[in-house]
């Protein structure tokens, strides 16, 4: 791609674009990727369909949060924009820190600010009704986790050891103060083992 410039207000406006798309992320930051391209590629022309592609597929591929996608977008943005050498590396860092503040900023000031007012009026019938309502949507949305985890590896139904070890693991994240990390250790040891 060539080169493409970008003015401050360019900047400015791929920031507020974020800054707006922060809060419509509800499925998470994928769910907007028909958005973004929509804006980066189609209407501004600040990347090819290839850099968008391959943006979404390194940072799904990458261990991490999905959003990191959002970075690689705001990366090559700047890239494109800077040209060649320290410049470009610049304009890169530019991009990829204004669209993560702006994909970021919004969301976590809202749940920050809705933190701190439900532990502030936790007393209110309405809070304790709230997060006594969440609890069996959590845990229900856990067990369907684990059952589709579970299909990707074959019969959910009838593989018993996996079964065990998800009981035996969520009574040890339940009842001990055991790193997570140690189980993820001991369930990549079964598997390699061939247990589970």
């Amino acid at each position: 791609m060539n080169a493409i410039a970008l003015q401050p207000l360019d900047w400015l406006n791929l920031f507020l674009y974020y800054i707006s798309l922060s809060l419509l992320a509800v499925g998470g930051a994928i769910a907007t990727a028909p958005d973004m391209h929509r804006f980066l590629v189609e209407r501004q022309g600040w990347l090819t369909d290839p850099q968008f592609n391959a943006s979404i597929a390194i940072a799904q591929a990458a261990p991490g949060p999905n959003v990191l996608f959002i970075a690689l977008l705001g990366w090559n943005v700047g890239i494109n924009a800077g040209g060649s050498g320290p410049a470009a590396w610049a304009s890169g860092a530019l991009g990829l820190l204004l669209c993560m503040l702006g994909v970021m900023l919004p969301s976590t000031t809202l749940t920050w600010l809705a933190t701190r007012w439900g532990h502030r009026n936790r007393e209110r019938r309405g809070v304790r009704a709230f997060k006594q309502g969440m609890a069996p949507v959590v845990i229900g949305l856990l067990l369907a986790t684990a059952w589709i985890l579970g299909s990707a590896h074959g019969k959910p139904s009838t593989d018993w050891p996996l079964w065990l070890l998800t009981a035996a693991s969520t009574l040890l994240v339940w009842r001990t103060r055991l790193h997570l990390l140690w189980l993820l250790g001991a369930g990549a040891l079964l598997g390699a083992l061939g247990w589970v």
